[in-house]
């Protein structure tokens, strides 16, 4: 990218000069002209103005050697050795990425006691599993699990680098990202690769109104978060294949400033994302009362009860039972909507879905576009019928 640079003693009339720029991006400050950030680097200045007054630098572009970076690396996401299930769509999204460019996957395994489970990987098609397997990186730390990810890309070299958007993800990816001057991606919905090794990194942007298509061209690692249940999971092999590359921290990058006093245990449940059956409950419901009726239906078939965007906003359900891009993705193997528009920002959130169900009575509804299955008609007459009908089917 280039920057402006002015000779003061060719512009002349200051107020006549600075007219020329449509976006009143030039301005005077200590009798000189300078620029602001209103600049679109348009030219016109340099164009229209007197010769020499105004002139584009053009920096020297970064330039980086992409055949020193190879394979595809995906971090695997655990607590305690239990391994998030995030990590098999991301090794099945890096074999598929890898087979494009003929490039091995990689699975970096950070923990203590966790070699049972880093052989457990090599079933999903993992060509080398890298484990960092130190009683200090027992429990996630922030510095040193940095520590370990910029020793691995040092000696590796991966050309890409894909984690969860989990709680530790979304820790994690930044800060490596930073200490290693790259970009990062974050909730990518599409991941896809050129033949030159840039990734292709598609996301939601501006409210999910656009696909935002994101390269980094001139720096590596290429680097990307994606959430769970967005890509398809790598099936599990019986026969193992790829090899365990045992790895040492040095005692100096397992000092940390951070002390953990006490971890505690929170309640477990069981998370919209988790469930088979969802019922999703849009701005077709009158009344907060009325969502018992949802409920029943969720009860009956043995699932959840979920919501859109403004429900959760109103507070007539949690935050967490949102779907879509400004909540949570969800697969299901059966989704009802009840009253949904299906804005683009929820039918992203659940495109996935093996059978979708929409009932709405607009017939153009947007929703209908997504579903397997569409139903005009009023909610509160259909949903009581159809109810009765699941209860008369178990009791038979």
């Amino acid at each position: 990218m280039g920057k402006l640079i002015f000779n003061q003693e060719k512009i002349g009339n200051q107020e006549e000069f600075i007219k020329i720029c449509p976006f009143n991006a030039l301005v005077i400050e200590n009798e000189q002209v300078t620029v602001n950030s209103a600049c679109k680097m348009c030219k016109l200045c340099v164009k229209k103005g007197p010769e020499g007054a105004a002139i584009i630098f053009e920096e020297e572009k970064i330039s980086i050697d992409k055949s020193q970076w190879r394979g595809i690396m995906v971090y695997v996401d655990h607590v305690d050795g239990e391994i998030h299930p995030v990590t098999y769509e991301l090794i099945g999204k890096a074999k598929e990425l890898a087979s494009k460019i003929s490039h091995p996957v990689y699975a970096v395994f950070i923990g203590s006691n966790i070699e049972k489970q880093a052989e457990e990987l090599l079933h999903y098609g993992v060509d080398k599993v890298f484990v960092y397997d130190q009683m200090e990186l027992a429990r996630f730390n922030i510095e040193t699990y940095t520590n370990a990810l910029e020793k691995f890309v040092n000696e590796v070299k991966p050309t890409a680098m894909i984690m969860g958007a989990t709680s530790v993800g979304r820790q994690l990816a930044p800060r490596v990202a930073a200490r290693l001057k790259t970009g990062l991606t974050a909730d990518c919905t599409v991941l896809d690769i050129d033949e030159n090794t840039d990734l292709a990194q598609i996301r939601p942007a501006f409210g999910g109104n656009i696909m935002a298509h994101i390269l980094t061209p001139n720096h590596r690692p290429q680097m990307a978060t994606v959430r769970y249940k967005v890509m398809e999971a790598a099936p599990r092999m019986e026969k193992a294949s790829g090899d365990i590359v045992k790895c040492t921290l040095e005692e100096e990058k397992l000092s940390t400033n951070i002390e953990v006093i006490d971890i505690v245990l929170k309640e477990k449940e069981q998370f919209i994302e988790a469930s088979e059956v969802l019922v999703v409950a849009g701005r077709g419901i009158k009344k907060q009362e009325d969502l018992a009726m949802l409920q029943e239906l969720a009860d009956a078939l043995g699932g959840q009860m979920a919501c859109t965007r403004p429900l959760a906003e109103t507070g007539w359900m949690e935050a967490k039972r949102q779907v879509g891009l400004s909540g949570r993705t969800v697969r299901p193997k059966l989704i009802i909507t009840c009253g949904v528009s299906g804005a683009i920002q929820f039918a992203a959130g659940m495109k996935n879905s093996e059978n979708i169900i929409a009932i709405n009575k607009d017939e153009n509804a947007a929703i209908f576009k997504s579903a397997h299955y569409c139903i005009v008609g009023d909610l509160y007459e259909i949903i009581p019928q159809l109810i009765e009908k699941i209860k008369l089917s178990k009791g038979a």
